[in-house]
């Protein structure tokens, strides 16, 4: 793996490329693709990947779209972009409508302008930059665009991997990082903890055992518990937060007999999903709370009726601050914008959960967008990043691919 491409400067998209990728962008935000609903946008991008000129271009049983270009000669990098977006939020509040791609004072605005429709079609222009110089790639560019990220990361790229048989040797998630590089993440564990108590009539509550009020003690003891966890000097501290209380009675004036509290548990380094049960398990049991502890599970069929399911349980992953593929996209990143990149991690949770943190795949993450952004009412990005993002996803394909 070179430390550069000394193609770099004849990688810079042209005025006619720039234009095609920002309006390409814009057709992706006005292409509404919630998760399970992709199949709109997913038709939008293998026509357009098609029109380019790009040779391999196919739709998997899950319903994500891959890009292949090269003679297969050599390393596989993959570059991971998801179509799915999450809801629309406080609708009335977004500065302009969350599906209209609007361009205003060279910003794009609209849902999915950060996360992450603005790289999946950086990664498609950059890419483009390559199909003159196919015979020169020793190796494979893969393009691939998954499904149902939102809900379940990592479940639609680990069908590319173990079902479709491709197995790259080098991972790039465009997840938004400002153009800087993120190198890891915490894990994340949905946990579901089931209260039981005992039915009676309202008006008779000593007979009954008020499963709520279990459920409360457990709320105040994970408040408590917050403060405990582990802290990796990178990633930072494990955190717990309830998310969702859900009671069951058989009437409002009855005593209820079941409260379900959901919690999300991010784990750091050293921390594991069975260790995060573990401590859960004990505390009820100190606390003397009636209640079991179980992963929540994800089986939503994809939108080509495919299902595939998955625990809602990953792994912390880090990438190795000195990896080639990261000295090498922090040098590519050089070349493009004048300076080297600043290094992080994510505060949320991304594919790299299945590539790296189970797979091994080595792993990084660049793309373009506020990371701060993602998921609000401000979702916008500055036209120039586009560009930018482009870029740099062309140079590191010939640094890794064409040296």
């Amino acid at each position: 793996m070179a430390t550069q491409s000394p193609r770099i400067p004849k990688l810079a998209l042209d005025s006619s490329d720039a234009h095609q990728l920002v309006q390409f962008a814009q057709h992706l935000i006005q292409t509404p693709s919630r998760s399970t609903q992709e199949g709109d946008v997913a038709a939008l991008i293998v026509e357009h990947l098609q029109e380019l000129g790009f040779p391999d271009v196919h739709v998997n049983a899950m319903g994500s779209v891959i890009a292949t270009l090269g003679n297969g000669n050599g390393p596989t990098l993959l570059y991971d972009a998801h179509m799915d977006t999450v809801d629309v939020a406080n609708a009335d509040r977004w500065p302009h409508p969350p599906f209209s791609g609007v361009i205003e004072s060279n910003t794009l605005y609209g849902l999915g302008a950060v996360d992450m429709k603005s790289a999946l079609a950086s990664m498609i222009y950059g890419a483009r930059q390559l199909l003159p110089y196919q015979d020169q790639i020793n190796g494979k560019l893969v393009l691939a665009f998954v499904v149902q990220e939102e809900p379940c990361e990592g479940l639609a790229i680990r069908y590319v991997v173990e079902e479709d048989g491709i197995r790259p040797d080098y991972v790039v998630l465009g997840e938004p990082t400002n153009l800087q590089i993120s190198r890891g993440q915490r894990g994340r564990v949905m946990f579901k903890v089931v209260v039981r108590g005992k039915s009676s009539h309202g008006g008779q509550p000593h007979l009954g055992q008020n499963a709520v009020y279990a459920g409360a003690r457990l709320v105040f003891a994970v408040q408590l518990m917050a403060d405990t966890l582990l802290n990796d000097p990178f990633l930072g501290p494990g955190t717990i937060a309830v998310t969702g209380i859900v009671s069951q009675g058989v009437s409002l004036n009855a005593i209820p007999e079941l409260c379900k509290v959901y919690l999300d548990r991010r784990l750091t380094l050293g921390e594991t999903v069975s260790a995060a049960q573990a401590q859960l398990e004990s505390m009820l049991r100190r606390e003397n709370i009636p209640g079991n502890v179980s992963i929540t599970t994800y089986d939503e069929p994809s939108y080509t009726g495919l299902v595939r399911t998955a625990l809602e349980a990953h792994p912390a992953w880090v990438l190795d601050q000195a990896h080639p593929l990261l000295t090498t996209l922090n040098s590519t990143i050089q070349a493009v914008r004048g300076q080297a990149a600043t290094i992080g991690h994510w505060p949320f949770s991304t594919d790299g959960v299945y590539t790296m943190g189970q797979a091994n795949i080595p792993t990084v993450g660049f793309g373009p967008g506020d990371p701060n952004l993602a998921h609000t009412y401000q979702e916008h990005i500055h036209i120039h990043d586009l560009h930018t993002a482009a870029h740099v996803y062309a140079g590191l394909a010939a640094a890794v691919l064409m040296s």
